[in-house]
């Protein structure tokens, strides 16, 4: 079995890649995450649904002793999914030296790990953002960067630069840039979904915490947007179909299928659901109504984006298997059992 490294694998995206990465049978793996923006029991959660215990080495990866420690105790490493990064984007607006630093050293010593060990496949997490306001949707691979809009986005932005600069240098390393859009929902069985221990900051666990009654009402950020609504639109797409995108990621490049060392692919629906369109969907399928009031634009934020993912279905062989229900059904199945 091939050893794969996740860093950030307590967090959202990174606990339910572990979970199909394991799914496949195809790969051992280990998850480093220092908990600094996720919470303790999620690696009890991955063994309930895969019945596989999964290490954790709470280490801190801008510390790069430590996690070059890991990487030794580990190796031969044949791939890392590298997630930890912070991803908020009010609080990027807010702290943005913050942000640079944990970022983009974290990034930095992946790298020099990835040099250093001779691990020879890298997947970045990047995101959407990356893309900025944009004239033209839906967004391609070939849709040019824009001014990031706050500096979460430009990290991710410059962490691509830093990864095709190094795939230049070092032409045995592989690495893929995912480009996804908005991951919502949870694992299907309810038991493993959206928990940290900060304050939620995108939409879905805010409607969750509406919806049961730990959050008083919830707020819709700009109702003035040049959209059919007046709200944000974004392109949602179940947790699991991203984790989905990881584990194919990582067969094609250990397939050596990779037309080049440094491939970008988008991971969308290719629908844009705006935000009051999704309050909507919550009351129909659950049946619990939401209190909400509409208030004014968040900064960073952009009117509208969405993907056209046909290079990943393409090359990946993927595809969305959950719908807009299945996000909303799963999320609010987990929340009901976090509460418990």
């Amino acid at each position: 079995m091939k050893k794969i490294i996740v860093t950030g694998g307590n967090g959202y995206i990174g606990s339910h890649t572990l979970i199909q990465l394991i799914r496949s049978g195809e790969f051992a793996v280990a998850s480093v995450d220092n908990l600094s923006r996720s919470a303790r029991g999620t690696m009890d959660r991955i063994e309930k649904i895969t019945g596989q215990k999964v290490v954790n080495y709470e280490v801190d990866i801008c510390d790069k002793e430590a996690f070059f420690s890991v990487i030794e105790k580990e190796g031969p490493v044949d791939g890392i999914i590298h997630f930890a990064a912070y991803k908020c984007v009010p609080e990027s607006v807010d702290k943005p030296v913050m942000y640079y630093r944990n970022n983009l050293n974290s990034l930095l010593n992946v790298l020099e790990a990835c040099e250093k060990y001779h691990v020879p496949n890298l997947i970045f997490s990047s995101s959407c953002s990356i893309y900025g306001e944009v004239e033209k949707l839906p967004v391609t691979e070939a849709t040019p960067m824009g001014i990031a809009a706050c500096p979460y986005a430009h990290t991710k932005q410059i962490g691509e630069g830093m990864i095709e600069a190094f795939t230049k240098k070092n032409t045995d390393f592989h690495a893929i840039l995912l480009r996804y859009f908005n991951p919502v929902g949870a694992d299907m069985t309810g038991l493993n979904g959206e928990l940290s221990p900060d304050t939620p900051n995108n939409l879905m666990p805010i409607i969750m915490e509406t919806g049961i009654g730990t959050r008083p009402e919830m707020t819709v950020y700009g109702t003035d947007y040049d959209t059919r609504d007046g709200s944000c639109i974004r392109d949602y797409i179940h947790v699991t179909d991203i984790a989905d995108a990881h584990v194919k990621a990582l067969q094609f490049l250990l397939r050596g299928e990779s037309p080049s060392n440094c491939e970008i692919f988008n991971l969308g629906s290719g629908n844009g659901i705006s935000v009051l369109e999704m309050l909507n969907a919550f009351e129909k399928i659950t049946g619990q109504k939401l209190n909400y009031k509409l208030g004014g634009r968040r900064q960073g934020d952009i009117p509208a984006i969405y993907s056209n993912s046909e290079k990943a279905h393409r090359l990946l062989h993927w595809e969305c298997q959950y719908n807009v229900e299945d996000m909303i059904k799963s999320a609010w199945a987990w929340e009901h059992n976090r509460m418990k």
